[in-house]
């Protein structure tokens, strides 16, 4: 008999390195059953319920899903294979091999889904796009849901795939061609929100036979999801199109800092430093430092790295004195939202927050200490915060009929001024700041 050591090595040699297996070719252990079901409903259960459910799922894989020959077997139908572990960002891989009429998906983080579908026209599905093929992220909405090329295999080959999430950024590698790149993926279950930080990987059974081996994970860390983030070419996010993009990739980035001093910035400029190749606030001082140039509409990028209750802001076309949420477009806040002393802030206070006038969304910062990746986009009134690769602020402040502090902000209708760092008194860093025009 053939040991599940040895299965386990075998199945760790047929996938990338640094890939760990999600099957051990023998067994269905480490995933569980699950439906398609928004997680905030199976998250709301008793422990007692869950258990139940949890029960008649897996009784719906004992029925329905098998290991024959080192491969997954679905017969078309019960409960999704779902990983008993949730994921971040991550790299997915696995093959699969379906039929003729079949449907399927690979769900990311519990949500719909990197497709899987009979793209030929006797499929019957051209009237919903099959004929582009699979790998794409079918339901999306606002953003591109289509592969950009047709890669699937005749039926009765082995398909393989590549994926990469990073907050709510995927890549999809397709038979060797990258068919998706970078596209936001939707919150299938409540589209005014962002994809969720964490969740399972599921394998979906949709009406016909598929196969999948060959599965694997690797775990992506700060540095690397970063890295990917940062080789990502800004697109115009308020306008789509071939001859938007074209004019985008045309402009290029500008480092506003070299990472050894303070040349090319001004303002409080004394109560800054540079450490370890980042700029960081001083201890109990601080104040306001902006770039020298002065920018109209624009991208900007960096790293920043908090410590325990940190706080900071981020100038938007900042005039060179005063304080920029009110004087400048905004403040754009920089805060460590897990300390307690912040527990009882208004909504517009929190990280990303246009402070003041509009709320972003919450929980997804990484871990206080670590590096977080972040691009800011300035279009006319316009202003979008992505965190780690998720949106979490998307206002047009020039548009606003009421302020969420009911103050006034004279600053917010500025259609230039600089681009800077609010220092409070905590020593706040921030590395790699990068600042495109449009």
């Amino acid at each position: 008999m053939v040991s599940a050591l040895l299965l386990l090595l075998t199945a760790q040699q047929s996938l990338p390195q640094g890939f760990t297996p999600l099957f051990d070719e023998s067994s269905l252990a480490g995933w569980r059953g699950r439906p398609h079901l928004d997680p905030r409903t199976e998250a709301a259960w008793s422990a007692e319920e869950r258990a139940k459910q949890q029960a008649d799922w897996d009784a719906g894989v004992a029925q329905h899903w098998s290991v024959e020959g080192g491969e997954i077997v679905n017969d078309g139908d019960g409960p999704f294979l779902t990983t008993a572990r949730d994921y971040g960002d991550a790299e997915f891989v696995l093959e699969y091999r379906t039929v003729a009429l079949a449907d399927s998906g690979i769900y990311l983080r519990a949500t719909p889904q990197v497709q899987i579908w009979d793209w030929t026209e006797a499929g019957g599905k051209w009237n919903l796009g099959a004929d582009k093929g699979s790998g794409g992220l079918w339901n999306n909405e606002r953003h591109s849901r289509f592969p950009n090329r047709l890669m699937d295999a005749p039926f009765g080959e082995w398909n393989r795939m590549r994926i990469r999430i990073i907050g709510e950024r995927v890549w999809v590698w397709f038979n060797s061609a990258l068919v998706v790149t970078a596209v936001p993926m939707e919150n299938y279950w409540d589209r005014s929100q962002p994809l969720f930080a964490r969740g399972p990987l599921q394998l979906q059974t949709h009406g016909g036979e598929i196969r999948f081996r060959n599965l694997g994970v690797r775990e992506l860390s700060v540095d690397e999801a970063s890295a990917f983030l940062h080789s990502v070419s800004s697109e115009l996010p308020f306008r789509r199109g071939e001859q938007d993009r074209a004019a985008m990739e045309a402009l290029s980035d500008q480092a506003v800092f070299n990472g050894t001093n303070l040349d090319g910035w001004r303002g409080a400029v004394a109560g800054w430093e540079v450490v370890d190749g980042a700029m960081r606030c001083k201890p109990n001082s601080g104040g306001t430092i902006c770039t020298v140039e002065e920018y109209e509409d624009f991208v900007a990028r960096f790293e920043f790295r908090l410590p325990p209750g940190g706080n900071n802001g981020l100038a938007i076309r900042y005039p060179g004195e005063g304080d920029t949420a009110y004087v400048g477009m905004c403040e754009l806040q920089v805060l460590d939202d897990t300390a307690a002393q912040y527990a009882t802030l208004q909504p517009w206070q929190y990280h990303g927050s246009a402070y003041g006038m509009v709320p972003s969304r919450r929980g997804f910062q990484r871990a206080v200490g670590e590096w977080n990746y972040q691009q800011v986009t300035v279009q006319s009134g316009r202003v979008m915060v992505e965190l780690n690769g998720t949106v979490i602020l998307d206002a047009d402040l020039h548009a606003l009929d009421a302020t969420a502090d009911g103050k006034e902000h004279p600053g917010r209708m500025r259609t230039s001024g600089a681009f800077g760092f609010a220092g409070h008194g905590d020593p706040v860093e921030f590395r790699h700041v990068h600042v495109r025009r449009l």
